[in-house]
């Protein structure tokens, strides 16, 4: 298995484009201060939640298999028995990586993102590792 650092450096640093699945629209929840915090370092945000509308300036898409590109990434804000679903969905849109934030596990998921060539990260927050690699 490839070295975490080593995979989430390659992530932040090539990845351009996140499709966040679970995005809220609340500024007060967890996953709509990740995605602004990614915008704010130059990513480009894709939300993903099944109200659509618009979220952080962006149109929202009901689910990742109707985004009308693969994204670099699919950061997942789900619950851990929810996110082989999504690993799957990223699996087949062609995304590079899949990256299940803190406290989601699915073990499965990732061996299957793995075997099909997709950089994992897993309980872990790009937020938090932005903050951590500028120091």
């Amino acid at each position: 298995m490839p070295d975490l650092d080593e995979v989430i450096d390659r992530i932040l640093s090539t990845a351009r484009t996140w499709a966040v699945v679970g995005c809220s629209p609340n500024p007060a929840r967890e996953s709509h201060r990740v995605a602004a915090t990614l915008q704010r370092h130059g990513y480009r945000v894709i939300p993903i939640h099944p109200a659509g509308g618009e979220i952080l300036g962006e149109q929202v898409y009901a689910g990742v298999m109707d985004l009308p590109e693969p994204p670099d990434v699919v950061d997942i804000f789900r619950r851990s028995e929810q996110a082989g679903v999504h690993v799957d969905e990223a699996i087949q849109i062609g995304a590079k990586a899949v990256w299940m934030q803190l406290g989601v596990i699915d073990e499965e998921a990732a061996q299957r993102a793995r075997a099909a060539g997709l950089d994992v990260v897993m309980n872990r927050c790009p937020a938090i590792e932005l903050r951590r690699r500028r120091k």
